[in-house]
């Protein structure tokens, strides 16, 4: 009876995991689209629930194993009691990044809480922990500069090509008419703007369905370790995460789709682009990848490139190359002083690194993705540090 007793707090606790993946990983899925209108909150949310119930039914059975096994090198070390502790420190510090709205990486906390039981176990597989942090810290760095060199030099083309400005109204409204709702194009709506609309939801589809594959394990991973069915795991499992979509996730998506940056649907579709590539390339190669992370690096970048742009590389190619005057670099962006003539469409006001970028809001955001992690490895490590003797 105890025992059992001991498995239904480790679920409610896994449940209280899951809620707060919800609440962390939807801003960088759909952060994006939500910023530029593509899509409501709600819709978001209800998106958010269904991909990432596939990716954790499918793909994510294998991470689940491989969070369990390979990360130490005694998988005995999951018990219920131990799991309980490890998914308590998860939680709680994936709440704290909810509660001030900024989406901490499930991946860093969960390994973070695991590596703190291995460290304190004396059961850590160190290589496989230092090549997952090689990645942790390289492929932000990646999302940023490779999103922050487009912002700065590209974007202006990739807007021109892409064409896509947000029209009064909502892109996509839901016409109730018939017996089921189905969405249609707003009222002011263009083909163009609808079908970059579509890929910038679409992209959020995907990155929903690859968090599953890779944070199902982050809620679920010790308890399965110690011998609850992977089934009904899931299925909670994700079923946390949804309610969290609908609820705390709200946070977030203010935070990525508005407070740091101003992100047109162009932008979103870059942003969302880069992102999932990169994530996409970490999950082919078997690496727990921190889309949190990758995500907010690259809407940080492209809203830094943007708020600093000089001058497009064919601004500067075209630039006057004479000895005595200089490359027209930093002169491209000046706005155009002169009176538009007669029939011509008055100029865009060209925005300001304050319409563009958000520094107060971005080392928030930067300071407590760092210490959310930190927050949960110490605080494991020093609980089963303590435990250590009483447990093994």
């Amino acid at each position: 009876m105890f025992e059992l007793f001991l498995v239904l707090i480790g679920i409610a606790v896994a449940m209280f995991v899951g809620f707060n993946i919800g609440g962390a990983t939807t801003g960088p899925a759909f952060g994006p689209a939500v910023g530029a209108s593509a899509i409501s909150k709600t819709g978001a949310a209800a998106l958010m629930s269904v991909f990432f119930l596939i990716g954790g039914w499918t793909i994510g059975r294998q991470v689940v194993d491989t969070l369990g096994n390979d990360l130490v090198t005694d998988p005995g070390v999951f018990t219920i009691q131990s799991s309980i502790v490890v998914l308590f420190f998860i939680g709680g510090a994936l709440f704290i990044g909810n509660y001030y709205g900024v989406p901490a990486s499930t991946s860093m906390t969960a390994v973070g809480a695991i590596a703190g039981l291995g460290v304190a176990t004396g059961s850590l597989d160190w290589a496989v922990m230092g090549e997952i942090a090689v990645w942790w810290i390289v492929a932000p760095i990646v999302g940023f500069w490779v999103s922050g060199m487009i912002g700065r030099y590209f974007y202006p083309h990739i807007n021109r090509w892409v064409a896509v400005t947000t029209s009064p109204g909502r892109l996509i409204d839901v016409d109730r008419s018939g017996a089921l709702p189905r969405p249609v194009a707003g009222p002011n709506t263009t083909r163009r703007e609808l079908g970059g609309a579509v890929v910038v939801v679409g992209i959020g589809c995907l990155m929903a369905f690859s968090s599953g594959t890779s944070n199902i394990a982050n809620a679920i991973a010790p308890l399965v370790g110690a011998g609850v069915d992977i089934d009904l795991m899931i299925l909670l499992g994700c079923g946390a995460v949804a309610v969290g979509a609908f609820t705390i996730a709200r946070r977030t998506l203010d935070t990525l789709g508005n407070d740091i940056t101003d992100l047109p649907l162009t932008a979103a579709i870059v942003v969302a682009v880069v992102s999932s590539t990169i994530v996409i390339g970490l999950s082919a190669i078997g690496i727990p990848a921190s889309f949190v992370i990758i995500a907010t690096t690259s809407i940080v970048g492209l809203g830094w490139g943007r708020a600093t742009r000089t001058a497009t590389l064919s601004e500067m190619v075209q630039g006057d190359r004479s000895p005595n005057v200089s490359v027209g670099a930093l002169a491209a962006d000046e706005p155009d002083t002169e009176a538009p003539k007669i029939g011509e469409a008055e100029p865009e006001p060209v925005p300001t690194a304050s319409d563009l970028f958000d520094p107060t809001t971005t080392s928030r955001v930067i300071v407590l993705q760092n210490v959310i992690p930190i927050l949960s490895t110490v605080g494991a490590y020093v609980a089963f540090a303590a435990l250590f003797q009483f447990w093994w």
